[in-house]
């Protein structure tokens, strides 16, 4: 499994934010992981880009220990906080090539060129950050997240704010870059899993209440739209 999460705890003092999630993620599918706000979404997501330790419990990615192999975890992991943190004063090409000097990449302008039209920044490659709508913001956050050419993407609402057709400009590159990598997209969305996601976890209070592939959760409740059966699952739980 390209993510194999066992029994993960993260508690903040006597606060439980996550309780006991267990679950994986195959390579080359597409999860997402969908709750409402305060559900411990971003708080899964901090701990399996390794930027936030657990409480408890086991996680691998590409059969890595992360915690006891940390660094090369990391370098698997392309990851997008849900506040996408930029050097606003950077150009985009200058920004880009500050991350390729982190990550050591060989040949860097080669590849940032590659990257750059993989996520459609052609036009704005020589503009300040501080100068792009939101959309082309969250283009240059895709594109540090793959830069280093991951076999693993973590997004934390990667669409949030966007305007309609920036919705559908990026919902479309994640979806292509899910087909060469695995891809943990969490979100409160409903049509976001709909347009993208091949496989569903409903997280509530911490705790996992639903896990199915998105065909099969369909078929379970075929009378229920996605954000019906949301409300329904979430409200009974």
């Amino acid at each position: 499994m390209s993510i194999q999460v066992s029994n993960l705890q993260k508690s903040y003092g006597r606060q439980s934010a996550i309780k006991d999630l267990s679950f994986h993620v195959a390579p080359g599918r597409i999860l997402g992981f969908l709750g409402p706000n305060g559900a411990g979404k971003s708080t899964t997501m901090k701990i399996l880009s390794g930027s936030l330790p657990p409480s408890s419990g086991t996680i691998s990615v590409c059969g890595l220990d992360i915690q006891r192999a940390s660094l090369a975890v990391r370098r698997r992991i392309g990851y997008l906080p849900e506040d996408n943190p930029l050097y606003h004063d950077m150009y985009v090409r200058e920004a880009l090539a500050f991350v390729a000097g982190i990550h050591g990449i060989p040949d860097r302008q080669t590849r940032i060129s590659e990257v750059i039209a993989m996520t459609g920044l052609a036009a704005e490659q020589h503009k300040k950050i501080n100068q792009l709508s939101k959309g082309f913001r969250q283009r240059v956050g895709l594109a540090q997240a793959i830069l280093h050419d991951p076999d693993v993407l973590i997004l934390d609402e990667p669409t949030s704010g966007l305007d309609p057709n920036q919705l559908h400009d990026i919902r479309t590159l994640i979806r292509d870059l899910g087909q060469e990598r695995t891809v943990l997209l969490s979100t409160h969305i409903m049509q976001e899993v709909e347009a993208i996601c091949d496989d569903v976890i409903i997280i509530h209070q911490g705790r996992i209440i639903a896990d199915f592939p998105l065909v099969e959760l369909v078929a379970r409740y075929p009378d229920k739209s996605l954000e019906a059966l949301f409300i329904r699952i979430t409200t009974n739980n």
